[in-house]
């Protein structure tokens, strides 16, 4: 009896040819689903925008004397600066044109410099990015382990002082966690210095950037420890992980492929808010540490009453938030498969129940 033979590479036993990337992105991120989040986040833009050219006309007193600053408001002056901002026009055709200016990057003079506001906010704007980006950094490589450890060791003494230290770290001011650091670090030990944004090259700017980073990641690295923790505690109560683990599948294995996995969306969501958050809260750092960046540069113009600068300045603010959220967005279903079904079905099913 001759024995059976093996099966030869006939088309049932190949392997299932790769897909191109942008076939398998598609698949990833169904075009009606990006589709929706691009007109949604368009939308909320819009909103915000028609609320920015708005702070011009709530602003106490006469727009054309506020557009003229310190000038002497003589009769030719106003009349000059209505001519110039059109404000004698219906107000809908004002935030038409304001709009448009703004979408390619006019957006005004500042009236306290009497600059460009685009350059004015070009100044500014690396400095602050440098400030976010590095406590971003900080708070991610703080929050996200320590929530994992928390998380893993939940009710017990690491989970304890994991979360002790994140509700000081919470409930201490900004400006009052900069203090501390500037006194501990610059004063006592004098190993890094305490303000100022640096005259050197790149060395020197991370250098004195290292304070404020670590003031503005503190602020919010609690948020991640509480999301992550919550996360890891919800992923290990779930039955696929009580199986693996049961049927001696390694643990380490176990926390990489199916806990921290299915913590990529939550986490994901909270990194998202925490980013636009820190958007906001360079203000007080930059107070705190004298960084000539956009947080100073708005509460300077608040006081002037530099009514352009700081439509410019919210106007890019809530740009970037939207960004932010918008990319959270769009991770989401790349991270977990079952929002790839869910992005891809729920529109056909809506429009069947309709039909």
């Amino acid at each position: 009896m001759t024995p059976p033979r093996s099966p030869g590479p006939g088309p049932a036993n190949r392997p299932a040819p790769q897909r191109p990337w942008h076939v398998r992105l598609g698949a990833a991120l169904p075009l009606r689903y990006v589709l929706r989040r691009l007109a949604g986040t368009a939308g909320l833009l819009a909103v915000l925008s028609a609320a920015v050219f708005a702070l011009l006309r709530v602003a106490p007193g006469d727009p054309a004397r506020t557009l003229l600053g310190t000038r002497s408001a003589t009769p030719q002056a106003l009349a000059a600066v209505r001519a110039d901002h059109h404000l004698d026009d219906p107000v809908a055709e004002q935030y038409g044109r304001w709009l448009a200016d703004a979408l390619h990057g006019r957006l005004g003079t500042s009236i306290r410099t009497g600059q460009d506001v685009t350059a004015v906010l070009g100044d500014r704007l690396a400095l602050s990015a440098q400030l976010v980006l590095l406590g971003f950094a900080v708070a991610v490589a703080l929050g996200l382990p320590l929530g994992v450890l928390a998380g893993l060791r939940a009710r017990r003494p690491a989970d304890r002082a994991v979360q002790s230290l994140a509700v000081v770290t919470l409930s201490t001011p900004v400006f009052a966690g900069g203090l501390v650091l500037i006194y501990v670090f610059s004063l006592m030990l004098g190993w890094l210095p305490a303000y100022g944004p640096g005259s050197g090259g790149g060395g020197d700017r991370l250098l004195h950037l290292v304070l404020p980073a670590a003031t503005l990641g503190l602020s919010v690295t609690a948020v991640l420890v509480k999301l992550t923790r919550a996360a890891v505690v919800r992923e290990l109560a779930r039955e696929h992980v009580t199986f693996a683990l049961a049927r001696g599948i390694p643990t380490r294995r176990v926390l990489i492929r199916y806990v921290l996995r299915g913590t990529v969306v939550p986490v994901s969501t909270g990194i998202g808010l925490v980013l636009a958050y820190l958007l906001a809260g360079t203000v007080m750092v930059e107070q705190v540490f004298a960084l000539p960046g956009l947080g100073q540069l708005l509460v300077g113009s608040v006081t002037f009453k530099d009514v352009p600068v700081v439509q410019a300045e919210a106007l890019l603010i809530a740009a970037l938030v939207c960004l932010a959220n918008l990319t959270t967005d769009l991770v989401h279903p790349l991270a977990d498969p079952r929002l790839r079904t869910a992005a891809a079905t729920a529109p056909a099913d809506r429009d069947k129940g309709q039909a």
